[in-house]
């Protein structure tokens, strides 16, 4: 049995998996997953888990080079725009994309992890770095 990290079996495997440039996405409750994507779906409830929880968690089993975020959570939801940042270094870069663009760039993520996030926009894509 797995002592810490992350637990889930099929999300560990995902993250373990990981190459440079392979994109992540965590989701909030709404985003479509397209066909062909890996869905690792963790919503039990609204708001559980918590998107920040998710993000937490999976920052701490791998190194993003780079973060991409919809535009539209700017205007949305400022708040929470500035905790998804804390989670963040000043090294790590972060874009901006169209939420319609996001969803195109979705087709190329090795998994999408759906969180019970109910604020808008609370979507991520992380884009995998390296450790050396």
């Amino acid at each position: 049995m797995k002592k810490t990290g992350v637990l889930h079996p099929e999300l560990a495997r995902i993250i373990a998996g990981l190459g440079h440039g392979d994109m992540l996405i965590i989701a909030d409750a709404g985003l479509p997953i397209p066909d062909g994507v890996e869905r690792i779906d963790l919503a039990f409830s609204p708001g559980k888990p918590a998107f920040v929880e998710v993000l937490a968690a999976i920052l701490g089993e791998m190194q993003p080079q780079s973060v991409v975020l919809a535009e539209e959570l700017r205007q949305a939801s400022p708040g929470f725009l500035q905790e998804i940042k804390s989670y963040f270094n000043s090294s790590t870069k972060i874009d901006f994309v169209s939420h319609e663009d996001f969803k195109q760039s979705s087709q190329q993520a090795k998994a999408i992890v759906r969180s019970g996030e109910f604020t808008p926009y609370a979507n991520v894509i992380l884009v995998s770095g390296v450790v050396f």
